[in-house]
């Protein structure tokens, strides 16, 4: 069984204007938006999110790039394929399809949380397609060490994690807004258009398979690490929430001695720096691009 979301009642018009696209990949059909012109910015979203929180910067940014948005299979507005794992590395593996399909090259690639693996992991299989990376708070490294990571895991396998996503809507509902630093920055408004892409169980599950995958694909993520040499000479812009208060700043020194020559920009605010900095991170996004596109 697959569905989609029925999104004509609740989507507004205003906030995400842009016109709905979609391509059916082996693993099921992927909704996306492709907007402007130029050189091709392409915008990967982590959970709970999708490429609604991409919407302000591709506004802006799409009178002069190309600016294409995905929404991860049981995410935003594409299928929810029952059969589909919801690992981060078969959502890589989608995305290298649909950088496929539609032959992307000269790419600058936007990033966070979940989104980072698996953009990232996309990335290396195709580096020749891949110019200048844009990272927000994110890892590409072993999970399984990690104490909150493995406290979170712990949770999420049991009885009331799985209760907790699958019959309340945790991780939309509660988990999104704790990762704002100011929740004033989050109206109800903007709230809802992540709530309601989950109305049911089944339309959940896609958030409690991707949680699992947090320790769950802690192998596959250190394996990426070890070949992050291929995407190395790139340009990097990192823009990072310092109050983040699980994707901490722990995680922003790794990326710094990994990437010595990239360029760092920090922000006081959480984990969803297009939101609660949407202006600054515009700003950072478009003076890196001035230079290196």
């Amino acid at each position: 069984m697959t569905s989609f979301k029925n999104h004509d009642s609740w989507l507004d018009r205003e906030l995400y204007p842009f016109q709905h696209k979609y391509l059916t990949l082996k693993n099921g059909t992927m909704h996306y938006v492709d907007e402007g012109q130029g050189p091709i910015l392409l915008f990967v979203h982590g959970t709970p999110t999708w490429s609604f929180l991409y919407r302000d910067l591709i506004k802006e940014l799409s009178s002069r790039f190309r600016c294409i948005a995905i929404d991860h299979l049981g995410f935003g507005l594409s299928e929810s394929p029952a059969k589909f794992s919801g690992k981060p590395e078969d959502h890589a593996s989608n995305l290298v399809e649909f950088m496929t399909r539609l032959d992307l090259k000269d790419v600058s690639m936007v990033v966070h949380d979940f989104g980072g693996p698996i953009g990232l992991g996309a990335a290396l299989t195709q580096p020749n397609r891949i110019s200048n990376i844009v990272l927000f708070n994110t890892w590409l490294w072993a999970t399984n060490q990690n104490p909150n990571a493995l406290k979170i895991d712990k949770l999420i396998n049991g009885w009331l994690g799985r209760t907790l996503y699958l019959n309340f809507n945790f991780s939309a509902k509660v988990l999104l807004k704790k990762g704002f630093s100011d929740a004033g920055r989050l109206s109800r408004n903007v709230h809802q258009h992540y709530i309601k892409p989950f109305p049911d169980k089944a339309s959940r599950m896609s958030l409690l398979n991707i949680a699992k995958a947090l320790v769950g694909s802690s192998d596959w993520y250190q394996s990426q690490w070890q070949e992050l040499h291929h995407l190395e000479d790139k340009n990097w812009l990192i823009v990072w929430g310092t109050a983040d208060e699980f994707i901490t700043q722990e995680y922003l020194k790794t990326w710094q001695k990994r990437l010595p020559k990239a360029q760092v920009e920090t922000l006081d605010c959480g984990h969803f720096v297009q939101e609660e900095k949407t202006g600054e991170v515009l700003q950072l996004m478009q003076k890196f691009l001035d230079k290196h596109v």
